[in-house]
């Protein structure tokens, strides 16, 4: 239940549509379903204007299927990062309207098309090939949230004419996610072109002394340029949340 199913109730109710009774049904499991193993949080999406997530790295597939079917009777979209192909596999057995992105390794279910409530553009933009499956996750997420997204892919600073030839693209878009690896320095190029915030997303890409993508966090915790905040490696779905918070309407 979100705030907009929730308006729709609440107008059925004053039209005559849905009776008192039937509306107080929809909203007896509002708040926390225990299935044993997870506790199902129905109330995120009032609280905070966006539903719950699963996270399926360490989860089974019995107990993301079991989120899932949870999730599903309450809200039209349900969304499901850090899954492998042989896991998806087998969830997309039980669950075949399931639409898996194997690079994102992401999972979405929509029972409606999903609506676009961002003022605008979120551009995801990435440093290299290696990056792709970071920029992919970040930009499944940003689209399950409601937001329109643009990608810009393989424009990394060993070749910087590729960035500065989408300077437009790059102006024109509300927020930009920024996804590198190695020393990660993409994130404050663009800082430095545009007037929009930047999020920058440090990747595990890169050689020994990357460490793991600790090298483009630091070099991106350090920026010069100013508008460009970090999340943590390889967060592209942190990253694309907390664009969908930027890119949201005033209410």
């Amino acid at each position: 239940m979100d705030r907009n199913r929730l308006l729709k109730v609440l107008e059925e109710v004053k039209s005559g549509k849905t009776t008192p009774l039937e509306a107080s049904r929809l909203f007896q499991d509002l708040q926390t379903e225990e299935l044993g193993y997870a506790s199902v949080d129905h109330h995120r999406a009032l609280r905070l204007g966006v539903p719950e997530v699963i996270f399926g790295q360490g989860k089974t597939v019995e107990q993301i299927i079991g989120i899932f079917r949870s999730l599903q009777a309450r809200q039209d979209t349900v969304l499901v990062t850090r899954v492998d192909e042989e896991k998806a596999c087998r969830i997309c057995s039980d669950i075949p309207e399931l639409q898996y992105n194997a690079l994102a390794r992401t999972l979405l279910y929509s029972a409606v098309p999903i609506e676009i409530h961002g003022r605008g553009t979120i551009l995801v933009v990435c440093a290299g090939s290696s990056d792709l499956p970071v920029a992919e996750e970040a930009k499944v997420t940003a689209q399950a949230l409601g937001n329109s997204v643009d990608t810009l892919y393989d424009v990394g600073i060993a070749g910087i004419h590729r960035l500065l030839n989408q300077n437009k693209r790059l102006r024109s878009a509300s927020v930009i996610i920024a996804v590198a690896g190695m020393e990660g320095a993409l994130p404050s190029v663009i800082g430095g072109l545009v007037d929009k915030p930047v999020i920058a997303v440090p990747t595990s890409v890169g050689y020994g002394a990357s460490f793991g993508g600790i090298a483009a966090l630091l070099g991106m915790l350090n920026s010069c340029a100013p508008g460009v905040v970090v999340v943590n490696i390889d967060n592209g779905f942190g990253a694309a949340y907390a664009a969908t918070i930027i890119n949201r309407p005033f209410c």
